[in-house]
């Protein structure tokens, strides 16, 4: 915002930047050492410059777009609110200090970290279960807009106890028809 785009530097780099995303979509090279090799460059190579000015270009026309239509203020608020809730599941789950890491050796460190995203995985593993059996139902055929089933995400945890005991049956399964049919 405190400078117009500069299209020029897009237009003479246009090529380049099509044969970078082209190589990095078909897999020829990866975003990391086509980075490397723009910072190389100390960031000054002509192509990044360009890509710079193309990202600036995008976001301003989102931005038009987000201070125009309402319901995409909306759509992007409640998904920040999904976010947000996650981060406070991810609080609960990793309660040590408030969140942070209780250790300065590396290895407790990544450990304590795997641990958090094997929870956060199977939380979002066993959710997705229960929602997909809650809509094999028939009656969730017609009742669901294309905008419902896009609203539908794992990330809750209100059915989760943080605090007190919890008995898990080792021997029993979740009845969860969708368990059931993958196993």
């Amino acid at each position: 915002m405190t400078r117009p785009v500069r299209w020029d530097r897009i237009a003479e780099q246009y090529d380049q930047m099509l044969k970078y995303a082209t190589a990095i979509r078909v897999g020829t090279a990866s975003t990391e050492a086509i980075l490397r090799r723009f910072m190389k460059a100390n960031a000054a190579h002509p192509t990044y410059q360009a890509m710079i000015e193309l990202g600036r270009a995008q976001k301003t026309i989102f931005l038009a777009r987000y201070l125009h239509s309402r319901a995409l203020q909306r759509e992007i608020h409640e998904g920040l609110n999904v976010v947000e809730s996650w981060n406070r599941a991810n609080a609960v789950i990793f309660y040590g200090k408030g969140g942070d890491l209780a250790t300065n050796r590396r290895d407790e460190q990544e450990m304590s970290v795997l641990c958090l995203r094997i929870l956060q995985a199977a939380l979002v593993y066993v959710n997705t279960l229960m929602i997909q059996d809650l809509l094999a139902g028939s009656e969730w055929d017609d009742a669901l807009t294309a905008e419902d089933r896009r609203g539908l995400t794992p990330l809750f945890w209100a059915h989760v106890l943080p605090y007190g005991e919890v008995r898990l049956n080792m021997d029993a399964r979740l009845r969860l028809a969708a368990a059931a049919s993958s196993g």
